[in-house]
């Protein structure tokens, strides 16, 4: 996520940890081992993608990725199959980058993600 944070250029992208009051809220339907398996997407309309579907839609908001996103949306069966794939080799990805890299997309997450519903409207309020 830290990724696509530091890409957004035009701030669409709004972070929510899982485990928050907010996230915990929006994922309600979804038994917290779920939730914890995958990255889901929640859109202004309520709609939720997860998964491959999520980082299709997490590629469409970035410029640079906008054309990866699209082609991830006509394949969408091929997206979710590439999605398992990295998803299940998360920690052997992980030893790749470096601790300092971990600190800065921590504290980048840290510094941008919302908690709480509240939150989310002022940020969603204040201009960009």
């Amino acid at each position: 996520m830290a990724w696509a944070v530091r890409r957004d250029h035009h701030h669409v992208l709004v972070t929510v940890p899982i485990q928050s009051p907010l996230g915990s809220e929006l994922l309600a339907d979804i038994d917290l081992r779920e939730r914890l398996r995958s990255a889901h997407v929640v859109g202004d309309d309520g709609r939720r993608r997860s998964a491959g579907a999520a980082a299709a839609e997490v590629l469409g908001v970035l410029p640079r990725t906008q054309g990866l996103a699209r082609l991830a949306h006509r394949l969408p069966s091929t997206t979710a199959l590439l999605y398992r794939v990295v998803a299940k080799r998360r920690s052997g990805f992980g030893r790749l980058v470096s601790n300092k890299a971990r600190l800065r997309a921590d504290r980048l997450l840290q510094t941008t993600s919302v908690t709480t519903a509240t939150q989310l409207e002022v940020r969603s309020r204040s201009p960009t």
